[in-house]
């Protein structure tokens, strides 16, 4: 089977805008129609390496297979493969291209990442709530470019960087001035006299980044009701000439069944509340934050929006195949359809063994420009691996070295009132062994964490606390005992029937309410319902937190010599 068929496979039907009398629903778009194709990302977060991660998707079956997935250099290389199926097209980001990065981007400021989106192509990215994280200085500064230092890390370390070829967009992000901190909407035209089509790209992010981001980095800055910013922009966009109107929204949903990138089972998510109050001449919605793929005909949920939503994911692990169908004639779309593609990369060993590739979707090579790009960032990195991180009395691994990292995690997050944090065993990647001086460095606490998730922290009544751990204990995956920080001890009994196997479990030395509320911090991987932890993936109200490297760092660097905690805080009772 051929990669075109393989695709093909999986393309969603075509959704058509409504039929006048004798019109058959779904039939193919006249040939006056101009096709327009919408490359879309979101949650890039500097993933310029393959994250060794992978997709669930369907294994045409009624099961599921894992599909390892991502890095810039094949995302470079699926873009360009969709590219050249579409005689015009744009790429845009839903926001989150840049920070809570990998090691080899995030040391040199994302510069790389701005690098490799220049070379992919990208011609928008709304911003979303982590471009705010160093400043809106440095921020702007990865739009024009140039060397100006606004954090503790030096810029232009590698090559002078020259800014973003693309453009960000902030609608919705107001300065003291009263007017947005970068453009609110772009255009792009295709064609020429009457076959001549428009669309129109809005770009923003959530109204909630003040909740996600420090003070300091958005100080003087406002953001305003999403839908009502939207709305108002949509006269001006078509008294510009926009055919089309697709908005690059950094808020997103989730589906309750993720087992499809291009479904939308039991759709659920803040953006919803923001999708019920558009202007009905939106066609496109290309959504992000929540780190999940979904393809939604916005229709079968609300009539009066017929919409499509996306999101292609996270990381660079999926890529949205957009296409539009446009009447010149009419000014307006006629027919849209979306698919989410995974960009299968490379096979890796993960916690649970190794992710081959999968026959049943394509391989996409890596584009030997962006590899070469990425490459001198990834060999100069390597200096910063020896630089020193802290001290640790003795050496830690496996579960001594989970507690450590969550009472990293959990003194980190405490502004966002963080009570307990939990590790996942599978998340501990290697030991860290301390110098004869008891110094750690960069690269050991690298080893140990080298996923770069962020930190989210949400709230949990006693009795989903307990369900969660339970989860560790089913039947679904491997056991795996969640690591708790300071405070939280429990115990399990595996003789015991599914789903009431922990036992004793306390917070403060005290049996723990089930109906208490608790804030509870773990990484994002985690918080999307990763190693099977799926009820942690349908709480509303997190906070995103500094990444979990940083968290261990700052708690290694906090006294002279961090012991390791004495004895473990979750133990078995019956085997």
């Amino acid at each position: 089977m051929t990669n075109r068929n393989r695709l093909a496979r999986f393309a969603l039907p075509l959704i058509i805008a409504a039929a006048g009398p004798g019109v058959v629903q779904g039939a193919a778009p006249a040939p006056a129609t101009v096709t327009v194709g919408i490359l879309a990302i979101n949650d890039f977060h500097g993933s310029i390496e393959p994250p060794k991660q992978s997709v669930l998707a369907p294994d045409g079956k009624g099961g599921t297979v894992q599909v390892p997935a991502g890095g810039a250099a094949y995302l470079a290389s699926a873009v360009q493969t969709l590219r050249g199926q579409y005689r015009y097209s744009a790429t845009v980001s839903a926001g989150d291209l840049i920070s809570a990065s990998q090691l080899a981007s995030s040391i040199y400021l994302d510069e790389p990442t701005i690098g490799v989106a220049n070379r992919i192509g990208l011609d928008f990215n709304a911003v979303g709530n982590h471009e705010f994280d160093r400043g809106r200085q440095e921020l702007l500064r990865m739009q024009r470019g140039g060397c100006k230092q606004y954090t503790v890390r030096k810029p232009c370390q590698v090559d002078r960087f020259t800014g973003a070829k693309f453009k960000f967009l902030a609608a919705s992000t107001i300065t003291e001035s009263g007017r947005p901190l970068f453009p609110a909407y772009g255009l792009k035209s295709y064609g020429q006299g009457v076959r001549k089509v428009t669309v129109g790209f809005i770009g923003l992010t959530l109204k909630g980044t003040t909740d996600l981001v420090s003070p300091g980095g958005i100080k003087g800055l406002t953001f305003r009701d999403e839908a009502k910013t939207i709305n108002a922009l949509v006269p001006q966009l078509k008294a510009k000439g926009a055919d089309a109107v697709v908005v690059l929204i950094h808020q997103g949903g989730q589906q309750d069944k993720p087992i499809d990138p291009s479904g939308c089972s039991g759709f659920s998510g803040d953006i919803m509340p923001i999708l019920d109050q558009l202007d009905p001449r939106v066609d496109v919605v290309v959504s992000g934050h929540t780190h999940r793929a979904y393809v939604c005909d916005y229709a079968k949920i609300n009539p009066a929006h017929p919409l499509l939503l996306t999101s292609s994911g996270v990381y660079g692990e999926g890529l949205t195949d957009i296409a539009l169908e446009i009447d010149p004639a009419m000014n307006k779309v006629v027919a849209k359809r979306a698919r989410n593609l995974i960009v299968q990369s490379v096979p890796y060993t993960g916690s649970r063994g190794p992710v081959p590739l999968s026959p049943l979707y394509p391989v996409y090579p890596a584009d030997p420009v962006v590899a070469g790009y990425i490459q001198q960032y990834i060999d100069a990195a390597k200096v910063f691996a020896t630089r020193p991180a802290g001290h640790l009395a003795a050496p830690a691994s496996g579960t001594v070295l989970g507690q450590l990292i969550a009472d990293g995690q959990l003194d980190a997050t405490r502004p966002a009132g963080a009570q307990i944090a939990l590790m996942n065993p599978f998340g501990v990647r290697a030991p860290i062994v301390p110098a004869d001086d008891h110094s750690v460095k960069f690269g050991d606490i690298y080893a140990a964490q080298p996923f770069n998730n962020t930190l989210v922290t949400q709230s949990l009544s006693g009795a989903e606390l307990k369900a969660v751990l339970e989860q560790g204990f089913d039947e679904s995956g491997p056991y795996q005992a969640l690591i708790p920080s300071a405070g939280l001890s429990y115990g399990y009994d595996m003789t015991r029937p599914v789903g009431d196997r922990v036992v004793d479990l306390r917070f403060a030395g005290q049996p723990i309410d089930p109906a208490a509320t608790f804030r509870v911090t773990t990484n994002s991987f985690l918080a999307q319902g990763g190693d099977s932890f799926t009820l942690l993936a349908r709480q509303k109200d997190g906070v995103i937190g500094i990444s979990d490297l940083d968290a261990l760092e700052a708690w290694l660097k906090g006294t002279d010599l961090r012991p390791v905690p004495e004895a473990l805080r979750a133990a078995e009772v019956k085997h």
